[in-house]
């Protein structure tokens, strides 16, 4: 279908106004029926499984010495007990206690809207308006023998929930709980690589389909309203979809200025989705229109060799910083940098992914993790030239017993960005 000035105009509105877009998008996009929802064999998360993360989180609580762990609704509690629950100022609790079953604490209210998505077997308490969620809790852990037990308190919870913790349960001793819920969470089961995958191969897809439709004219949001289209015919629940064009591809997450296809212009994309609550990460770089110049071509090639190097250093045992070392190397040799300054790599190499697009931990300096199969990272060394453009190749990749394995293929070329 021709890209018309009413078209764009939709398409702008689209990305401007997510709770439209849908609706926008049914009357803007071009014709999907090509493509098809590749998700329907996806697998969900199923009891066997969340009662195995039960298993090892209480595993790990009894090598700690931790009696329970507080989550508050987010990814984590999803992971442990299913609970789709958003954050507000009363709050909807999920306790893992080192033996026997969690516990739910939410407002009387809110109940039975908390109970659909529970997916583990599960105590539930609730408390009134006049009440405090922290008081249930401080008289479940009196009950359990844990009034003066150390509680893990997951990392993303607000301060004001072990604050009110304390004033009721004062004997109790506040920990990290990232050696239980990272223990669990950073290493991805079979079921959740599965997942993985099929994020990636959703967000492959859109990408081919939308290549050749990038038109001259086009903004970034333009294209990254096309993309979500896609993806969202796919099967998949778009998460983001950035499109950087010339110098906007010079900063990496984009710029206030809007800029517009034209010949010989470089374009940036970094999109990803989720599958049955699972993410996919993926940048590809190219020129859609024309031909790529001289410098567009030597620093594909050098942000290309950088993946390889990535890939190569991330060895078994290695630690997460020493993957980003290795290529802040090669691109010292190449005379970027040093270290974080520019032109050159100014971002860490790589982060980890899951059900959150950036998880616990990250391929950067410093860091000490060592790698160990089910870990799931971001390869991502790009290097940015201000005020002139940047190349970023973006292909996510899990840990196995052999080493390092791509969930999707890196390209062969700037010509090729797809394969």
């Amino acid at each position: 279908m021709p890209f018309t000035p009413s078209r764009r105009t939709f398409l702008a509105a689209a990305a401007a106004t997510p709770l439209l877009s849908s609706a926008i998008l049914r009357a803007a996009e071009p014709d999907l029926s090509a493509l098809r929802d590749i998700t329907t064999g996806a697998q969900p998360i199923g009891p066997d499984e969340r009662a195995r993360r039960l298993a090892r989180a209480q595993a790990l609580m009894a090598q700690n010495d931790i009696g329970a762990v507080l989550i508050e609704p987010g990814s984590s509690m999803i992971y442990f007990t299913g609970v789709r629950w958003g954050r507000s100022e009363r709050p909807t609790l999920a306790i893992l206690p080192r033996e026997g079953q969690p516990l739910i604490v939410t407002p009387f209210f809110e109940e039975p809207s908390v109970r659909q998505t529970l997916a583990v077997p599960a105590e539930v308490r609730v408390w009134q308006e006049d009440g405090n969620a922290l008081a249930i809790v401080a008289g479940w852990l009196k009950e359990r023998g844990l009034a003066n037990a150390k509680i893990g308190i997951e990392e993303t919870v607000r301060s004001f929930i072990p604050a009110d913790l304390a004033r009721f349960a004062p004997a109790a001793r506040h920990v990290s709980a990232n050696p239980i819920v990272r223990g669990c969470r950073m290493v991805k089961t079979p079921a959740e690589l599965a997942l993985m995958q099929t994020a990636t191969d959703v967000t492959l897809a859109a990408y081919r389909w939308l290549a050749p439709r990038v038109e001259t004219g086009m903004t970034g949001a333009e294209i990254g309203a096309l993309m979500n289209a896609a993806t969202r015919k796919l099967g998949g629940d778009p998460e983001f979809a950035l499109a950087l064009i010339g110098p906007a591809a010079a900063l990496p997450h984009g710029s206030r200025e809007i800029y517009r296809v034209t010949p010989g212009e470089i374009l940036l994309m970094d999109c990803g989705c989720t599958v049955q609550g699972y993410q996919s990460d993926v940048s590809r770089t190219w020129v859609p229109k024309g031909a790529p110049s001289a410098d567009h071509r030597k620093v594909w090639d050098q942000v290309a060799r950088g993946q390889q190097v990535a890939f190569a250093a991330a060895k078994l045992g290695a630690t997460a910083g020493s993957v980003d070392d290795a290529v802040r190397r090669y691109y010292t040799g190449l005379g970027y940098g040093p270290d974080y300054k520019l032109p050159g790599l100014s971002h860490r190499t790589g982060h980890g992914i899951g059900m959150d697009g950036h998880e616990p931990v990250n391929l950067v300096r410093g860091e000490t993790t060592r790698l160990a199969p089910g870990m799931c990272f971001s390869n991502e060394p790009g290097l940015y030239l201000p005020g002139k453009f940047g190349v970023r190749l973006e292909d996510c990749f899990h840990m196995t017993t052999d080493g390092p394995c791509w969930f999707s293929t890196p390209p062969r070329s700037i010509e090729q960005p797809f394969g």
